[in-house]
């Protein structure tokens, strides 16, 4: 990308945890000045560490977002990252940063990191960025909650968002190495539904990708574009650590011995089409397999 792709002053990213880390990294590479708002003092001390400006406010206090400085957004290239509030269907975290804008913040553009869950279940099927959104648990309901609410403000405030829609997430620290030492039961290969996922370091650079006038108003689906299940994944990842592969249950005994939260997840089987990310966005993926990326993750 040329400085005229980048006509930003400032990059923000709200909720700057790894994934935040992970692209502030990349734009501070190329010179460019980030700043992390952040919740907690840990997380303040974690981006001082890796010399990220970094600034305290909580999105369930809109007291503390009023205080964030007008000319730090004005003109800024936004990320946003961080997750909506663990119950409802309303992404009331979203609702409060929004207020915080008024006539006189113009952002640059604004980056959301959305979930493929926005689909709901497509009983296996390859889906793209024209398939209808069928969210159907409150987590997929939030998430697409905040879409919703980002579409009206960017009207609003003529501000160009792009929504990234993302499957599952692996990387360092992100495996499901606990469940595979405890043995957690998962389903039957043959029952087990399609995912799709993505290693953090792709979706980091996914993120810079998209900060350009392009990709401005845009949706892009999210992954490395490889099929499998979920079972695969634990499999594949208990053989590469060499940890004992999970036990295999069918659906009336994953009713008894899984816990709701996987089940949600189990219960929703689709495939993703990247050909727009990797095409319009001009991704070369670091870790196009599960495999290759697994290598970096330990």
């Amino acid at each position: 990308m040329t400085d005229k792709d980048k006509p930003f002053k400032n990059i923000v990213i709200i909720g700057c945890g790894d994934i935040g880390q992970r692209v502030a990294k990349l734009w501070k590479n190329q010179g460019k000045s980030v700043f992390g708002i952040v919740k907690s003092e840990d997380s303040l001390n974690t981006l001082r560490q890796q010399h990220i400006h970094a600034i305290a406010a909580d999105l369930d206090d809109i007291e503390t977002l009023e205080s964030l400085d007008e000319r730090l957004l004005n003109n800024a290239l936004i990320y946003y990252f961080a997750p909506p509030p663990a119950t409802g269907i309303i992404d009331s975290r979203m609702a409060n940063f929004l207020k915080r804008f008024n006539t006189s913040i113009q952002p640059c553009q604004l980056i959301y990191i959305s979930t493929s869950g926005v689909y709901g279940d497509q009983q296996g099927q390859l889906i793209n960025e024209q398939t209808a959104t069928n969210p159907q648990v409150d987590r997929a309901k939030r998430r697409y909650n905040a879409e919703l609410q980002l579409a009206i403000w960017s009207k609003e405030s003529d501000t160009a968002v792009t929504v990234l829609r993302v499957g599952g997430i692996y990387g360092p620290g992100r495996l499901p190495l606990q469940r595979l030492k405890d043995q957690v039961p998962m389903l039957l290969e043959n029952l087990s539904p399609k995912t799709n996922r993505i290693h953090s370091d792709d979706l980091a650079q996914v993120c810079v990708a998209a900060a350009t006038e392009k990709a401005a108003g845009e949706i892009y689906n999210v992954s490395d574009g490889t099929n499998s299940n979920m079972t695969e994944y634990f499999n594949t990842i208990a053989d590469f650590t060499g940890l004992p592969r999970p036990p295999l249950v069918d659906w009336d005994e994953a009713e008894k011995t899984i816990s709701k939260g996987m089940l949600s997840y189990l219960r929703e089987s689709r495939r993703m089409d990247n050909s727009k990310m990797m095409n319009e966005l001009e991704i070369e993926l670091l870790y196009p397999t599960l495999k290759e990326g697994l290598e970096s993750c330990l």
